[in-house]
């Protein structure tokens, strides 16, 4: 068939996220390749390749999610050791991308870590990026080599498009936590319908992972509002956003997130009764204990093995991008 490649497609995986590389694989109908991570006596990692690779279009399925540095280096000899064994390309697949919260300086003497997590990626022999929701878009512009930036909006949206009553459709209102993320809720709005607000939020530097809302922009009030966001990690801007929105009028709050992180007390926090319903995808694996009987994960693995199939065919990947630019 016109367009497919001729090269023999092999996706391998660290040990960060197995079951979604599996996934991944049953949706293409391929094996997983056979390789082996393992730690020597010291701590070091080390990965050995235990089958031919050579002229191979080789994809890693690795989020770089808690513990992010472990996940991270993983990755890293992963690319190396495939490189070198004679993949014809080796792409990164990185569901979540760590460190994309460190995309700047806030701060005189800050570093830029994003950008120098996607130079070991690039130098280690990566040729492609596969990637969903990073935290900052322009974050693709860190890399030199393509970069494909996947979303899981169009997955979220349906679930509530498909779970909600008729009513509640009716007065659905998508709500970004902070002004960096408008454009992801503006998209959500766009395919359910829903109005778009903004929750106005001053963030405290020098207080890690704690931020403080302040106002709404946009009518909550007898809305059922959904708060839209790339993470969720310590939970602290999704209970402040909910009580906010409560407090303005709006009749109930769910929340929903790409990237379920869920460290510290986000699990305290997510089960507070201002927040309905908490909507994930599995972008990185459930936290245990994270079982909270309002909390529901969605897969999207189909839409990675879209992607993959589509890279490997020489196909275009645009069509899967969304526009919420």
């Amino acid at each position: 068939m016109e367009g497919v490649s001729a090269r023999s497609l092999k996706i391998f995986t660290g040990s960060a996220h197995p079951g979604f590389a599996a996934e991944v694989c049953r949706y293409l109908g391929v094996e997983l390749g056979r390789g082996r991570v393992f730690r020597f006596s010291d701590g070091e990692v080390g990965f050995s390749v235990e089958e031919s690779v050579r002229g191979a279009d080789v994809y890693v399925i690795q989020p770089t999610c808690p513990p992010v540095n472990e996940n991270l280096m993983e990755l890293l000899i992963m690319v190396d050791a495939l490189r070198r064994a004679s993949a014809y390309r080796v792409n990164v697949v990185t569901p979540y991308f760590g460190y994309a919260r460190q995309d700047r300086k806030t701060k005189a003497r800050d570093p830029i870590t994003a950008k120098l997590v996607a130079n070991l990626i690039t130098i280690a022999g990566a040729r492609r990026l596969v990637v969903a929701d990073l935290h900052a878009g322009q974050i693709q512009g860190f890399f030199d080599i393509p970069v494909d930036h996947l979303t899981g909006v169009p997955l979220l949206a349906k679930h509530f498009l498909e779970s909600l009553p008729e009513s509640d459709r009716a007065n659905l209102v998508a709500v970004s936590p902070d002004v960096g993320g408008v454009a992801r809720a503006r998209y959500f709005a766009d395919l359910t319908g829903a109005d778009l607000a903004i929750v106005h939020k001053r963030r405290v530097y020098e207080a890690i992972n704690t931020s403080a809302a302040l106002e709404v922009i946009g009518n909550v009030r007898g809305k059922v509002a959904v708060v839209v966001d790339d993470i969720i990690d310590t939970a602290g801007t999704m209970l402040n956003a909910a009580r906010l929105l409560l407090e303005r009028g709006a009749r109930e709050v769910h929340v929903c997130a790409t990237h379920g992180i869920l460290s510290g007390p986000a699990l305290e926090r997510l089960s507070d009764d201002s927040i309905k319903s908490v909507v994930l995808t599995d972008t990185v694996p459930a936290k245990d204990g994270s079982a909270l009987p309002k909390m529901k994960y969605l897969s999207i693995a189909r839409l990675f093995a879209e992607a993959i199939r589509r890279i490997h065919s020489d196909h275009s990947v645009s069509v899967l991008f969304g526009n919420h630019g």
